[in-house]
């Protein structure tokens, strides 16, 4: 029997893969991607990625807008067909072993796209019906409603949601059917405080059990905080690949922030300027030195320091210095 939902097209299986006690049945990494290439017409979107995510990783995928993270993870989701190249989720291409992959691999997308006709208890349980499970999934429904915060909606139609009860559904649909490895675009894109903390608490629960996580987000600070590895991308390559704490070592230095007002900058110091909003300067130092050079200069020019903070780079620092701020 085969069943549609939305995008997706599944035929229901006895065989039920669980997460993360097949851990200890397939070595495989969670993910591989060997020589991914997309065309969409003259567009050379992804331009041989390779990429290995090993079982249990909490993985970070950072690129700007364009830099060909969304039709990576379309991919892998088996949305569309590489040009070139092949992708597989614990050993089963995601191509030619279609159902196998996408019954191992749970996916937030950033779009909000519910079912209008059954409250979320409901959806819940059809979505993982469409993987092969029935009603021993309960506990594990229970679980996710509980530890999204969704236990109060549970009875509650999808329509009558507010946005980021909407986007907290969609992430329980997601885990719905118990996947161990899960794909979290942009899930905070645009939700609230509360819902940030709740998800990441839940997520690095899950994490901790086993199931290997692959994150896109604009929050840097989410990815520097959470992820073990980072990669990232642009214009549909992968232009770093490494621990989290490997490349802040690899761009150490020094974020030296002062506020001024409103000046302009002594030419001699433009090169060393990162941001500038509301009079306050911020500049990228890669030595101890540089912090007298910017001072002297500002001195020379009859700048006054209302304030200074020093502090060291961050992810964002490094991922501004190998990808820009656009692709």
């Amino acid at each position: 029997m085969l069943i549609v939902c939305g995008p997706y097209f599944f035929e229901p299986t006895k065989v039920i893969l669980k997460s993360p006690y097949f851990q200890a049945l397939n070595m495989n990494p969670a993910i591989k991607i060997n020589g991914i290439h997309k065309n969409f017409g003259s567009l050379h979107a992804l331009k041989g990625i390779d990429l290995t995510i090993e079982q249990g990783e909490f993985f970070a995928l950072l690129g700007p807008n364009g830099a060909g993270k969304s039709t990576l993870i379309s991919i892998l989701a088996g949305l569309i067909k590489p040009s070139a190249g092949d992708i597989s989720v614990m050993g089963f291409d995601v191509v030619n072993q279609y159902q196998q992959a996408r019954q191992l691999l749970g996916v937030v997308p950033q779009e909000l796209v519910f079912d209008p006709f059954f409250n979320v208890r409901e959806m819940l349980r059809f979505q993982a019906g469409y993987f092969g499970r029935g009603r021993e999934n309960d506990a594990w429904v229970d679980e996710i409603l509980e530890g999204l915060g969704l236990a109060d909606k549970a009875h509650t139609n999808m329509r009558k949601l507010s946005g980021g009860m909407k986007r907290r559904a969609l992430i329980a649909q997601a885990l719905a059917h118990k996947p161990p490895v899960i794909v979290l675009d942009e899930p905070t894109a645009g939700v609230d405080v509360e819902l940030r903390q709740m998800l990441w608490e839940f997520i690095k629960k899950l994490n901790r059990e086993g199931h290997t996580i692959i994150l896109t987000t604009h929050y840097l600070e989410e990815a520097e905080t959470l992820c073990s590895r980072v990669g990232m991308m642009k214009q549909g390559e992968i232009v770093a690949l490494d621990s989290t704490a490997n490349l802040l070592n690899k761009f150490a230095g020094k974020k030296l922030r002062l506020t001024l007002g409103d000046v302009s900058l002594p030419d001699s110091i433009q090169s060393l300027l990162r941001h500038q909003e509301d009079g306050i300067f911020t500049f990228a130092l890669s030595d101890m030195v540089q912090i007298e050079f910017v001072l002297s200069a500002l001195r020379a020019a009859n700048i006054k320091v209302i304030d200074m903070q020093l502090s060291e780079a961050d992810l964002e620092d490094v991922f501004l210095s190998l990808v820009g701020k656009s692709s």
